[in-house]
């Protein structure tokens, strides 16, 4: 259960109808912000879990690398991509929960009664998952650099790779938005929680894809859009710079977060109460 630490909701100054579309996305964001900032609890268990399966997975899966063929000689530079994923499914929950204790309170029905555009209101929510997202992937290349972890790609790779990450986390942060936005409850969108697990696990973060000996599974991962994203973050680390993988994880991350915004969009016409 995510503990709100804010114990009142900030308020958002109800924009002037001259103003931008990009200052009232930045009005949003800034109270998004602000409240994800003091709760530690999003700040610090989301970024610490991944963290300790990467450490008990990267020394007890290890021997992993003596299968013929798998793809470098060091697990951990197999498995660093796992915690990136995995932050992400966290700020994904973040997100929802934040934009679902918005609904539940009244308050997103308070904002539609200023001249707030739709789109400022959705993208703007989500600017404090962002930014944990942001902070979350910081430290889990520096981990992994401390942990042996080098980057075939170079600095340039990490960079790409830091910016993979933030599209991948807002591409999650907008289906808790989304899902926030449907069924209007945090209880509700925490339980979508373990859905979003089993997607990762039913994936190629243990194994690559042409070394999983178990057809059905192979078959699973091999349609599982999470493999794609892995396979973009571990392409830079272990073989430089791969243009296919890299253009699958951007392609289907793009695509996650087109979609969610669009339903997103559409679900809060209807949530919208303007008056």
């Amino acid at each position: 259960m995510v503990v709100d630490l804010a114990h009142e909701p900030q308020t958002v100054r109800p924009p002037a109808s001259g103003v931008s579309l990009t200052e009232q996305t930045l009005a949003v964001a800034k109270r998004a912000i602000v409240r994800t900032s003091r709760q530690r609890a999003l700040l610090v268990f989301p970024m610490i879990f991944p963290l300790i399966l990467f450490a008990i997975n990267g020394s007890a899966l290890s021997a992993a690398t003596k299968i013929p063929g798998f793809p470098t000689q060091n697990y951990r530079d197999f498995l660093i991509a796992v915690p990136f994923v995995q932050g992400a499914m966290f700020v994904s929950i973040t997100a929802g929960v934040d934009l679902a204790r918005d609904i539940e309170s009244g308050f997103l029905n308070r904002l539609a009664l200023t001249p707030l555009r739709g789109e400022a209101l959705l993208i703007g929510q989500l600017g404090g998952a962002l930014v944990l997202g942001t902070l979350q992937a910081i430290v889990y290349m520096l981990v992994g650099l401390a942990s042996g972890v080098s980057f075939a790609s170079g600095l340039g790779g990490a960079l790409v790779l830091l910016l993979l990450a933030n599209v991948i986390a807002f591409a999650f942060a907008s289906l808790g938005g989304l899902l926030a936005l449907r069924f209007g409850t945090g209880e509700a969108v925490q339980g979508i929680f373990p859905l979003l697990f089993v997607t990762l696990f039913l994936s190629s973060s243990s194994l690559p894809l042409d070394l999983i000996k178990a057809t059905w599974f192979r078959d699973i991962a091999a349609c599982n859009p999470v493999s794609y994203l892995l396979g973009g973050l571990r392409s830079l680390v272990i073989s430089g710079w791969d243009g296919q993988a890299l253009a699958l994880a951007f392609g289907f991350a793009l695509a996650i977060l087109v979609l969610a915004l669009g339903f997103s969009q559409a679900a809060m016409k209807t949530r919208l109460a303007r008056r």
